[in-house]
């Protein structure tokens, strides 16, 4: 089989002689052989991109003969063979002594023939029905090697049906001379270059062109983050159970709603520039209704309408109006229970809402290997009449159950804006020990009633990070190789889609008992 380099060498003398090939399947090698038209596509392709030659393609179909067209083309058809089986006269022979003879071709060729009304059965015997045959298929298959088609396309198809013959299709080319030919290939380079630009070489170099029409390398498809995986599992506990996602796409935040409207004193240790991120440009703003304002301000100093003392200060717009990255996204939160007041002092009518939030805050910590400066909060409220403690451990139990839980213990802690509050832990069986999983609680009254919520509406609210599970999902035990500037891409492409435990139907009723 020739090379590339003799194909080129064939392809280039031909055209210099005789101006165009008219068809590439006349040409052959040096020693006689027929050339191989794929390996020729090759270097036609080659030729072309460099201009010297242009070619069109030809495409041919022809039929060819089977293995058992050729047998049958060579020995006769099988319904023919078992006529020639039968001895003349009247006595015959049977279909065992036939299949004796003939082996499988004796089962083919009986139907055939007795179709043909060559032969016919004499008792138990089969006889010859004519004197003399003429065995067309094998006239037809003869014909077909030799001029690879026939003048008669139902024949073609009813041999096809019969798989005597087989369809192929053939692709050869009609090639002439391009703008650029030449017997001498000149080689072409295919980038520029440090070497090229230092020397000025690429100012006579010839580049080869471009193939837009190629379909190049098929792109990678893309890949979720195991975060966002993670997320999309507790989205959908949220979606089933009814809730409302709150949009959480604006991370600056004014210290008002971050901290104020959730009556979180403005001494706060929190609140300081070394836990917190506060912008410089623009500073501060007063982007907040001045009526809640006012109530938050009275609030704070002296409990206003609530019944509490307060925290007895001098409340202070200036610090209210610091712009910062928000700390938590209880700060949309209270936000949103202020619209949700607002619409029932619009409609006269209080609805009940759930909502919940999975998106990032910031906090100015020490990087470690379990903490970053920004990560995942999921938080969900629940904001109803008369709801107790009792409802909100009862929906805990409900709600971690449906993440694959089924230990749950609460113990009592303090928040500034939930009243009475809880850490909750889960039992992980690995480690072999309890596990903080989250903080929740009951928003206190010096934060409801200000935002203008009815006085015997309550708010239960619970929060859990997002990596602390998504690590423990993966086996991760660095949070700086699950998000930051350190993680590898291929991290994301392997790791496979989560699927939490979930828990569905009668078994989430009841809360858990702890095991003695």
């Amino acid at each position: 089989m020739a090379n590339t380099e003799e194909l080129q060498t064939l392809v280039l003398t031909t055209l210099d002689r005789e101006n165009v090939i008219a068809d590439s399947k006349d040409l052959k090698t040096v020693s006689g052989e027929t050339l191989n038209q794929l390996a020729l596509l090759g270097v036609l392709n080659s030729l072309k991109s460099k201009e010297m030659i242009d070619y069109s393609a030809i495409d041919r179909e022809f039929w060819t003969l089977s293995e058992e067209g050729q047998q049958v083309a060579e020995q006769g058809s099988h319904e023919a063979r078992v006529f020639e089986a039968i001895p003349a006269g009247e006595e015959g022979i049977s279909m065992d002594e036939i299949k004796k003879i003939l082996g499988k071709a004796a089962s083919i060729g009986q139907g055939k023939a007795f179709k043909n009304g060559w032969i016919k059965k004499n008792g138990s015997n089969l006889v010859r029905a004519k004197d003399s045959i003429e065995d067309q298929t094998k006239n037809d298959l003869q014909e077909i090697k030799k001029t690879t088609t026939h003048s008669n396309s139902k024949t073609l198809n009813d041999l096809k049906k019969r798989k005597l013959v087989e369809k192929q299709k053939v692709t050869t080319y009609k090639i002439s001379k391009g703008s650029q030919f030449s017997l001498e290939i000149k080689k072409e380079a295919t980038d520029i270059t440090a070497e090229m630009l230092q020397s000025g070489e690429w100012k006579n170099a010839s580049f080869k062109k471009y193939n837009f029409d190629a379909a190049g390398i098929s792109p990678d498809g893309g890949h979720l983050h195991p975060l966002m995986k993670v997320r999309q599992e507790f989205r959908e506990i949220f979606f089933e159970m009814g809730f409302e996602e709150m949009p959480t796409n604006c991370f600056a935040e004014s210290s008002f709603w971050n901290f104020d409207a959730l009556f979180q004193p403005q001494q706060h240790p929190a609140r300081d520039a070394h836990d917190t991120f506060f912008l410089k440009d623009p500073p501060s703003t007063d982007r907040f209704p001045r009526d809640l304002m006012e109530k938050i301000k009275v609030t704070h100093e002296n409990g206003g309408d609530t019944g509490s003392t307060g925290y007895n200060y001098v409340w202070k717009e200036e610090d209210a109006g610091k712009l910062l990255l928000r700390t938590h996204t209880t700060a949309v939160s209270s936000n949103m229970l202020y619209k949700l007041a607002e619409k029932t002092k619009k409609e006269g009518v209080f609805r009940p809402a759930k909502y919940f939030s999975i998106d990032r805050v910031f906090r100015n910590e020490s990087v470690d290997a379990t903490h970053l400066a920004e990560f995942h909060q999921i938080e969900g409220v629940i904001c109803d009449k008369n709801l107790t403690l009792g409802d909100l451990i009862g929906f805990m139990d409900v709600f971690f159950k449906k993440m694959g839980m089924d230990k749950i213990r609460f113990k009592p802690t303090y928040n500034p804006y939930t009243e009475p509050s809880m850490e909750i832990f889960s039992y992980h069986t690995g480690l072999k020990k309890w596990v903080e999983i989250g903080n929740s609680g009951m928003f206190r009254p010096e934060m409801l009633l200000p935002l203008g919520l009815p006085p015997d509406v309550r708010v239960i609210a619970w929060g859990l990070g997002l990596e602390r599970p998504t690590m423990i999902k993966y086996n991760i035990s660095n949070i700086r190789d699950l998000l930051g500037h350190k993680v590898k891409i291929d991290m994301i492409k392997e790791y496979p889609i989560c699927r939490l435990d979930k828990k569905m139907g009668k078994e989430l009723v009841g809360v858990n008992q702890d095991e003695q």
